[in-house]
């Protein structure tokens, strides 16, 4: 319940954040695909508070036969990716690159998962995200981990609200990958955005 509080409490920051719908045209969507040269996977962020690891947020990076992000309740945007309910299209390395220096600061660590998939799981997650709908404050967690639960494969991984429960429970599936990113940016990491509107790698 304490993890479920505190990710309320801290909506403006880097955890869950507005959910409004939101539906780009489909030309823009086309135009932004990107596809990667390595083999399919899913990836699991989830960002902590430092001062007692308290879990604040989860977001999933799914690369299948395009790669998108799915940031459920997220604060996190950018203007030249095209946005449908939460999920991130034209996500490129340096896109994952951006989303993760807006999360990580003084007061938030961001812990990265990766586990390879077949391509027909990544595509059934990332169908299932794209049809999942743009989701509530403070259900982040809850929306990736009804998705994996309901998902062949990936039934070991139950449903809750925990950012840390995903967490641990990810550790579980079969060659996971971790990495742990900590950055000493401001509290206030919003000039994170201005600083990708203007960089030419995105435009």
């Amino acid at each position: 319940m304490r993890h479920f509080l505190f990710c309320v409490a801290f909506l403006a920051l880097a955890a869950c954040g507005g959910a409004e719908p939101v539906w780009a045209p489909d030309d823009q969507v086309t135009r932004a695909r990107f596809v990667s040269g390595e083999p399919t996977s899913i990836t699991l962020f989830t960002v902590t508070r430092v001062k007692d690891g308290a879990g604040a947020h989860s977001g999933l990076l799914i690369n299948g036969s395009q790669v998108i992000m799915f940031d459920p309740a997220g604060s996190w945007h950018h203007p030249a990716l095209p946005e449908r309910n939460d999920v991130h299209f034209g996500v490129t390395p340096k896109v994952v690159s951006f989303y993760i220096d807006y999360h990580a600061r003084e007061t938030f660590d961001v812990h990265e998962q990766t586990v390879l998939v077949s391509p027909e799981i990544a595509e059934t997650v990332m169908r299932r995200a794209m049809a999942y709908g743009a989701v509530p404050k403070a259900n982040c967690t809850r929306a990736i981990s009804t998705i994996l639960h309901g998902t062949p494969g990936l039934e070991q991984v139950g449903v809750t609200w925990f950012p840390n429960r995903l967490r641990a429970e990810f550790a579980k599936l079969p060659g996971v990958t971790t990495r742990t990113i900590r950055d000493d940016d401001a509290d206030d990491n919003h000039g994170v955005l201005i600083v990708q509107q203007g960089d030419p790698r995105l435009g």
